[in-house]
């Protein structure tokens, strides 16, 4: 294992190049990137609505702001949204990805609750993702845990405030640690939001189904949401790029306690080009310093990278 990957300086290489003047060649053409800004996708409320659509978002928070609006409701009821299923179904959650001819359903706060837990578990048994506008959420609860035991706590909660202390506009590691870090033998708190259902708010549900035939299908290319810049319409992740996301997400959930397909998405792409851990080490700093990860944690992602190019991951 290194040691201190993030204690090298991270010098940046700056090389310039220049053209000779009877060499210099006129200026490319845009790419027609700009076209995702007018992609349009079809919503719906999960609980039931008439059908919407969405259009010039570049990110979670743009889009849950166009949904929003679309649906005259404010953005923070918006807890997350699932592609082209109405159901909380953690495995169809919008990430960084969208298909470009997928239907995005979303999920809003509904009742309310209280739970009071004796912690008598060192670990509680859940996994929090967020929807990456400061709504953490239940992703997983693991089988013979704790919080399995307490049927009151359902996957797709959010997790309102812990022992009264609001964290709404936590992200979802912040929101993992405080639970983990939660006295052993000591009773806690939790103020719980879960997804509204449909026999609580009664409204027509549109069937899903195909897009109009106006819409462009592109085959695998999807629109890529950024935290950062603008979003670009790509091509779907390769088999190997899938396996390495699928295991860095593993990777999270073992030492955060946390699901993020989107973090794990953009781990991968930063470890790329990079020749060695301390290079991705240094670019996870730049692009994700906020986490500050561990030297172990990194190592072990730069790893399951490797694993997936040489074809090690099933």
């Amino acid at each position: 294992m290194p040691l201190g990957l993030r204690s090298r300086k991270k010098d940046k290489v700056k090389e310039s190049s220049k053209l000779v003047e009877s060499e210099a060649a006129p200026a490319a053409p845009p790419a027609p990137a700009a076209s995702a800004s007018r992609l349009q996708f079809h919503t719906q409320l999960a609980h039931g609505s008439p059908t919407g659509r969405v259009e010039g978002f570049g990110s979670a928070r743009e889009l849950y702001a166009k949904i929003a609006e679309t649906f005259r409701i404010h953005p923070a009821e918006i807890m997350f949204c699932t592609l082209n299923t109405h159901k909380a179904d953690m495995d169809k959650l919008l990430g960084a990805q969208i298909g470009l001819e997928d239907f995005i359903f979303a999920h809003i706060k509904g009742q309310r609750k209280e739970v009071e837990v004796l912690k008598t578990d060192d670990v509680l048994g859940l996994t929090i993702t967020d929807n990456g506008t400061g709504c953490a959420f239940i992703k997983r609860i693991k089988e013979g845990s704790l919080m399995d035991r307490i049927k009151m706590v359902c996957v797709g909660d959010h997790i309102e405030t812990i022992n009264g202390k609001n964290v709404s506009d936590r992200r979802h590691y912040e929101v993992a640690k405080m639970l983990k870090d939660l006295e052993k033998d000591q009773v806690f708190k939790l103020e719980l939001v879960e997804p509204m259902k449909a026999f609580e708010k009664l409204e027509p549900r549109s069937k899903g189904g195909t897009l109009p035939e106006a819409k462009i299908s592109r085959g695998r290319e999807t629109l890529r949401l950024r935290t950062k810049g603008p979003a670009t319409v790509e091509e779907m992740p390769t088999e190997v790029e899938e396996k390495a996301i699928k295991k860095v997400d593993e990777l999270l959930e073992t030492y955060m306690g946390i699901r993020d397909i989107e973090l794990a998405a953009t781990m991968v792409e930063a470890g790329r080009d990079k020749k060695n851990p301390d290079e991705f080490a240094v670019a996870l700093d730049e692009t994700l310093g906020d986490f500050a990860f561990p030297d172990e944690f990194v190592f072990d992602v730069w790893g399951a990278i490797g694993d997936a190019k040489q074809g090690r991951l099933e």
